[in-house]
């Protein structure tokens, strides 16, 4: 009798892609990415307030008192709150875009102990399909998600520019 033997992945289940996605899934700030449209914009509108507060009302007021040039003021300081928001999703990007590129990769580069001995698995075909339906129904909503939420951070930039040019 013929035995049929399936190649056992040496990967360690930590650097798994399936893995990977799941733990990045379930991380506080990464997640946010992943809920409902309505909580990911109070997440971002709360970060943006506190950019605002912290970082843009007192370099706004430095450089524009509220009393003096009010217009100037909410515009650099709302441009603080964009910057803030901004930096927050190049970093879940970051980490998404890491995530993708490892589970759409037909192999997989890891570390059996350490830095010095990596190595490189090749998917099997099962492992490649599962990898990705998960990068094409799971990941994608969210670099669709980001992409929208950068349009939309681009044109309050633009909208404030203008303003700041006509005032």
């Amino acid at each position: 009798m013929p035995q049929t033997s399936t190649p056992i992945c040496p990967v360690p289940p930590e650097q798994q892609p399936l893995n990977e996605f799941t733990e990045i899934k379930e991380a506080w700030l990464f997640s946010w990415l992943t809920l409902p449209r309505a909580l990911y914009i109070r997440k971002l509108l709360t970060v943006g307030l506190l950019g605002w507060v912290i970082l843009g009302w007192p370099l706004a007021a430095a450089s524009f008192p509220p009393s003096k040039a009010p217009v100037h003021f909410l515009i650099s300081a709302s441009g603080a709150a964009i910057a803030t928001v901004t930096l927050l999703l190049v970093h879940l990007y970051i980490g998404w875009r890491h995530v993708r590129a490892r589970l759409t990769n037909p192999t997989v580069e890891y570390e059996e102990s350490g830095w010095y001995d990596g190595q490189v698995w090749t998917k099997t075909d099962t492992e490649r399909a599962k990898d990705q339906l998960v990068a094409t129904y799971q990941v994608e909503p969210v670099f669709v998600r980001l992409r929208w939420t950068f349009a939309a951070l681009g044109s309050f930039g633009a909208l404030g520019t203008a303003l700041w040019v006509i005032v």
